[in-house]
């Protein structure tokens, strides 16, 4: 395969809370609606912010994360958006050069240019000078303009946009707007479904980014050469061809990335999907996925299926496989905040005033390392002894891993492309 190139745009910002994801579905709305063929990537480990971003694209969303995905991985990734589209955008995580690795980390390796945006409340000239610095505090990232998020007026986007030096474009301006903002929950942003109106919402958005330029058209990103994959995956590994693999999905259990389900159908899996919440049985598989997700809000509906406890029940004593990641060890575990649970892991998890655990984290396994990344609230009591554990990013003893029967759980959740063959043997062990 030879390089590939598209548009490409990566969105970030001084800090977290600045209203990167919003800025960026608006962005991806507005080129959307003109014609173009938008592919959507979130950098980091996030689940909620790329359920907002395929609402705006129309098309899944992947994670972008050196230390999870590794540089393969991503190359591979935007290779193949940059041959079905029109334009790649990208949104950062936190601040522009917060953590190890980070947004700028992923701009500078992929020559990806660079969009800023600030909450501009509360400021005026000094914008302009926040701006600079950041693009001059590392000089090899390509600037691509500016937006000022929540403006309290056109004057007010006017100052901002007087503030630039010449040398950094000006993208437009959000005024501050209960119309399109998005509401958040303690794991972030709430998701995409439960945000009534949110395509309204992002419309809006949109359509105020429009109106802020000077003639009502957002222009698109310079081109960006994307380099074709080193190694493509091998056709012929297919460790789980005839095995079909039930997945639980629904409120309760949302934490999935679309680049796991890629790679078990790679494999040859067939995909099930089943509710805990409302099913009262359990689909035919020969494997379980419970991944990640909010089963401490939904707790008393999980508590009251008692038929869905029965057939997990029976589905463990019969040596089904299991995997169970964060919230989905949390609902497989005896109880929630006293809540009981579905009772097959020994202990009890309870819900805890700040994060536990947070970040990209590596378990070996037979069949190798496997990627994964935690980040959770709750604290899990278990007499239990872990199989092992995970390690963090500086060496450090990370996250426990359980094996109970035919059932693996952790706080983790793994990144199965980053090796399949792992992945595949939770599924088969």
């Amino acid at each position: 395969m030879v390089a590939a190139a598209c548009p490409a745009l990566l969105v970030s910002a001084p800090a977290s809370n600045q209203g990167k994801t919003l800025v960026t579905a608006a962005l991806a709305r507005a080129w959307r609606d003109s014609g173009l063929r938008v592919r959507g990537f979130k950098c980091g480990p996030d689940f909620l912010d790329p359920m907002i971003l395929a609402t705006a694209t129309g098309h899944p969303v992947y994670n972008l994360d050196l230390a999870m995905n590794g540089e393969a991985d991503i190359q591979a990734r935007l290779h193949q958006a940059a041959l079905d589209a029109d334009v790649i955008i990208i949104e950062g995580v936190m601040g522009l050069y917060d953590g190890a690795p980070s947004s700028a980390d992923i701009a500078e390796r992929f020559r990806i240019p660079v969009a800023l945006t600030v909450d501009a409340a509360g400021m005026a000239q000094t914008f302009g000078a926040l701006v600079a610095g950041l693009y001059r505090y590392r000089p090899a990232l390509i600037p691509a303009g500016v937006i000022g998020n929540r403006t309290g007026s056109s004057h007010h986007a006017d100052l901002l946009r007087q503030s630039l030096p010449a040398d950094i474009p000006w993208l437009g301006a959000l005024p501050k707007s209960d119309n399109f903002s998005l509401p958040e929950r303690h794991l972030g942003l709430h998701r995409a479904d439960e945000i009534e109106d949110l395509e309204q919402r992002i419309s809006a958005a949109a359509q105020a980014l429009l109106a802020s330029q000077p003639d009502g058209k957002l222009p698109l990103p310079p081109a960006t050469d994307f380099a074709a994959p080193a190694h493509t995956p091998a056709d012929t590994f297919r460790p789980l061809a005839g095995k079909t693999i039930a997945i639980a999905r629904d409120a309760a259990f949302c934490f999935i990335y679309p680049a796991n389900l890629d790679c078990l159908r790679e494999m040859g899996a067939q995909l099930e999907f089943f509710s805990p919440l409302h099913d009262q049985a359990l689909p035919a598989a020969d494997a379980l996925w419970f991944p990640g997700g909010y089963p401490e809000i939904h707790a008393a509906t999980l508590s009251a299926n008692a038929a869905m406890r029965e057939a997990l029940q029976l589905a463990w004593q019969a040596g089904i496989p299991m995997l169970a990641e964060c919230g989905g060890m949390m609902a497989l575990s005896e109880a929630i905040d006293s809540t009981p649970m579905f009772g097959l892991l020994p202990g009890s998890t309870s819900m805890q005033p700040r994060f536990q655990g947070l970040g990209v984290q590596f378990a070996d396994f037979a069949d190798g390392r496997l990627n994964a990344h935690t980040f959770h609230y709750s604290r899990m009591e278990t007499t239990l002894p872990p199989m092992h554990s995970a390690i963090t990013q500086r060496g450090k003893p990370g996250e426990a891993i359980y094996r109970h029967g035919s059932l693996t759980a952790s706080y983790l959740h793994f990144y199965f492309p980053s090796n399949p063959q792992a992945a595949a043997a939770l599924f088969t062990a």
